[in-house]
């Protein structure tokens, strides 16, 4: 504690920091992680690379429909009919991932479900893509535009299974985004994902994401593969009173592909404990002020301020208040003028938002002149 209440106040006066080798090293070409309780980010690999996302698009798509379950606008007893596109595109005949669907044949919604997030059907993606939006196409649309309203900013759909389409792009980045925003949001459905098989017309399939069984505490979420991009993988794993979520992509084979994602999560478990850097109403810092009654003005964050942060490489962890100063006076409480920025290595880890925590009034005729005399002999510095 003492070590990072001094980086932080250090930090604050210094301009850059020299950058850090990772502390763990993957074979993958792009990887994420991140807790989820405090987002701190673990690690980062080109994490906003755009890369197409084969069946993790899935994620999305299971996204809109919970989504529109918990708006009501859909039960789980709905049932949907399967058109001869989703069973020519997504059946059997199609060679990919299916739940065997039958032509002209009616299912539950909770099936479906069950299908694409323990089975990766395409049949069941496109089945309920055509119920819920007239077409493939539409619901594409929902996907982009539903990414957005989540803070996606950046990942495209063009299909609801994440068969190769020109444009349709994720990074590893949002996608632990939006499979966190999935686990917060929809506990009743996120139980899905650890579901180990699933049994629909008299056919059992195992789920495909190999973390399930190595007993490492996964509980999600889902694995995907295409030719230009390689294998890919976005995983979850509760352990320890730790929630963490991986992604990556660019791997050579599912072999290489089930050990790198298991070796980052076993790290991210391991390597890692929860430090509270500062209490609820905790002064963080001092802000300059121009012109003010006073020269700073204390900072604080909405709340406590936690982190993860490495067990054996402590040294590591750099942290910074960044603003653009000095604030001009009058400076009123409770306004955001800074970031409290924290690195592990080279990794941004965390970013929280500093507020004023006082009031500061212009200051007398002779107290502005002397910050003007300071600010022409050191502004030029910064």
């Amino acid at each position: 504690m003492q070590f990072l209440r001094w980086a932080v106040l250090l930090a604050a006066v210094m301009a850059t920091a020299p950058a850090h080798a990772q502390l763990f090293e993957t074979k993958a070409g792009q990887a994420f992680m991140a807790d989820a309780e405090t987002g701190t980010i673990l690690f980062s690999k080109d994490p906003d690379k755009l890369v197409p996302p084969a069946s993790l698009a899935k994620l999305m798509t299971m996204e809109v429909v919970f989504h529109a379950l918990k708006e009501g606008r859909l039960t789980l007893d709905d049932t949907f009919q399967v058109s001869e596109n989703a069973w020519r595109t997504g059946g059997a005949a199609s060679g990919g991932s299916t739940m065997f669907a039958a032509l002209k044949s009616t299912i539950r919604l909770e099936d479906l479900i069950k299908g694409v997030v323990v089975q990766s059907a395409n049949d069941g993606c496109i089945i309920i893509a055509e119920g819920m939006a007239g077409s493939e196409e539409n619901f594409a649309a929902l996907m982009t535009e539903r990414a957005r309203e989540i803070g996606l900013t950046k990942s495209v759909f063009k299909n609801s299974t994440g068969l190769p389409a020109e444009g349709q792009v994720v990074t590893t980045r949002e996608l632990v985004q939006l499979a966190t925003h999935i686990w917060r949001e929809y506990p009743e459905f996120y139980k899905f994902y650890s579901l180990p098989d699933f049994t629909w017309n008299k056919i059992t399939q195992r789920n495909r994401n190999p973390l399930l069984a190595m007993d490492i505490g996964a509980d999600g979420m889902k694995t995907g593969f295409t030719e230009e991009s390689g294998y890919a993988i976005v995983g979850s794993v509760s352990r320890g009173g730790k929630r963490l979520f991986a992604a990556m992509s660019g791997m050579t084979s599912e072999r290489e592909r089930s050990e790198e994602s298991r070796k980052l999560l076993e790290w991210g478990i391991r390597a890692f404990q929860k430090s509270e850097l500062f209490a609820a109403d905790e002064v963080v810092g001092e802000a300059q002020v121009f012109g003010g009654e006073r020269s700073g003005v204390p900072l604080k964050a909405k709340g406590p301020i936690a982190i993860f942060v490495p067990i054996t490489n402590k040294d590591r962890l750099i942290a910074r208040i960044v603003y653009e100063g000095p604030l001009s006076a009058p400076v009123e409480e409770g306004t955001k003028v800074a970031t409290l920025r924290v690195w592990i290595g080279d990794t941004l880890s965390q970013e929280t938002p500093l507020y004023t925590a006082e009031n500061v009034e212009v200051g007398s005729l002779h107290q502005r002149a002397w910050d003007a005399v300071q600010e022409l002999m050191v502004g030029w510095l910064r």
